[in-house]
């Protein structure tokens, strides 16, 4: 065949595309396995900083099993299932489906004899998803610790809410107001609380308000559902 001609081109190019798109996909399906375990990882990880718990890629999963107790999956109304691992549930999927259908995960830990609750979040930032763990203590009303991701923040300012100095704010916080009435944790612009940990606010990331105001949502509207059910583990807290 004429190697100059219009015939031989496309074919060479056709075989080509054949040999690299054979090659990605022989690639990508090699390294789901090692992908999905990372994602597992990461996931511990994240889970056990909101207790306070620091564990490398090699521990996290031995030090994961020894701090979490339980692996619960609630239904809307607070109620235990059993038709779903807690720690299969994904959350991006969960939000797509009617909330009578969706599952509510909670993680138990115990940390020297003391209780915690750990909440996975998921909601919307300026550009795209943003999404964490919230952990409280045994009076389902302190914040032990917090941890935020997200997909597509602006660098600087929204993509701020990975940092340790702005998850830090939400230590200590209360997600019930003096009068037992569930508030959640408000990000809030010009704030100027100092270190008042029972006004159910933080400081807000400058410039990055509509993130702010997805976390304040996020955590709003997640823990809601959770309320029921842990108030049940803690007869002694009269919250409302």
């Amino acid at each position: 065949m004429n190697r100059d001609s219009n015939a031989y081109t496309f074919i060479f190019a056709g075989i080509m595309v054949v040999i690299v798109a054979s090659a990605l996909a022989f690639a990508a399906t090699s390294l789901q396995p090692i992908q999905a375990k990372n994602i597992k990882i990461e996931k511990m990880q994240n889970i056990l900083a909101t207790i306070g718990i620091e564990a490398s890629k090699e521990e996290a999963e031995e030090t994961y099993h020894k701090y979490i107790k339980e692996e619960i999956a609630l239904d809307n109304n607070g109620e235990v299932k059993t038709d779903v691992k807690a720690f299969d549930v994904d959350l991006a999927k969960e939000l797509k489906k009617d909330v009578e259908k969706q599952r509510f995960p909670l993680y138990v830990a115990d940390v020297e004899g003391k209780k915690f609750y750990v909440i996975p979040l998921r909601g919307a930032g300026l550009w795209d998803a943003i999404w964490g763990y919230v952990s409280l203590e045994d009076d389902i009303n302190t914040v032990k610790g917090a941890v935020f991701d997200h997909k597509g923040e602006t660098p600087g300012l929204g993509a701020e809410i990975t940092q340790a100095w702005f998850q830090q704010r939400f230590e200590e916080e209360k997600i019930f107001d003096e009068s037992g009435d569930f508030v959640g944790i408000t990000v809030q612009k010009g704030y100027s609380g100092g270190s008042n940990k029972d006004d159910n606010a933080v400081d807000a990331i400058s410039g990055a308000t509509i993130t702010g105001d997805g976390v304040t949502k996020m955590i709003h509207d997640r823990l809601e559902f959770y309320l029921s059910y842990l108030k049940k583990q803690n007869t002694k807290v009269a919250l409302k």
